[in-house]
């Protein structure tokens, strides 16, 4: 049981990555005016993706929770299969969506994506480098769990530290090394202005 329990928060924790990444590209649309450019409308952005990532939140946690019980073994592992399955998919619909920006705000780029103080390019490699982290840890783990308890990843240990210790402390440095801390909420600047103008 600690076993799975240990497991079960591995692979979650997962999801909360991808969910700051899924903000921090309507931020980035948003902060650059360039909401003509996303493919999926900036107000559904976020709650779409986020959503998928409950639904796959709920789809592993009720597979841990039956091999927890001991109900059935096979079948809690099912459970997380199909997560991680809904899990890749779902980040690779937000790669798509990410790409196409990119390559439409390229195209056609808005005046505050020209400004030289702006760091949006810079951010959108982060988040490409943080993607392909994410991607290669789901179909490890996808892998894994096809393979069942008697394949290669389970029975030895290192996989797990290469294909996932190692690839979400790349996903920290990531987001250590380009915090968007230029990038914030619209409500956020808005406060920002009003107290500016309360100090004045």
């Amino acid at each position: 049981m600690p076993h799975v329990i240990q497991n079960i928060f591995i692979l979650l924790a997962l999801a909360l990555f991808a969910a700051s990444v899924y903000m921090l590209l309507g931020r980035i649309i948003r902060d650059h005016h360039a909401e003509s450019l996303s493919i999926v409308p900036v107000r559904w952005l976020t709650k779409i993706f986020v959503c998928g990532d409950i639904a796959l939140f709920v789809v592993q946690g009720t597979g841990g929770g039956v091999m927890v019980t001991g109900n059935s073994m096979k079948t809690g592992e099912n459970f997380i299969l199909e997560g991680l399955f809904i899990q890749i998919i779902i980040y690779g619909l937000f790669a798509i969506t990410t790409a196409t920006f990119h390559t439409r705000i390229n195209r056609f780029p808005t005046e505050a994506s020209l400004d030289a103080r702006s760091t949006w390019k810079s951010t959108m490699v982060m988040m490409y480098g943080i993607s392909a982290l994410i991607m290669i840890r789901s179909t490890f783990r996808v892998i894994e769990y096809i393979m069942g308890s008697n394949g290669y990843p389970l029975r030895n240990e290192w996989t797990l530290y290469v294909f996932d210790a190692v690839l979400m402390f790349g996903v920290v440095v990531l987001f250590a090394w380009k915090f968007p801390s230029g990038i914030v909420p619209e409500k956020a600047r808005n406060l920002d202005t009003v107290d500016g103008s309360i100090e004045m």
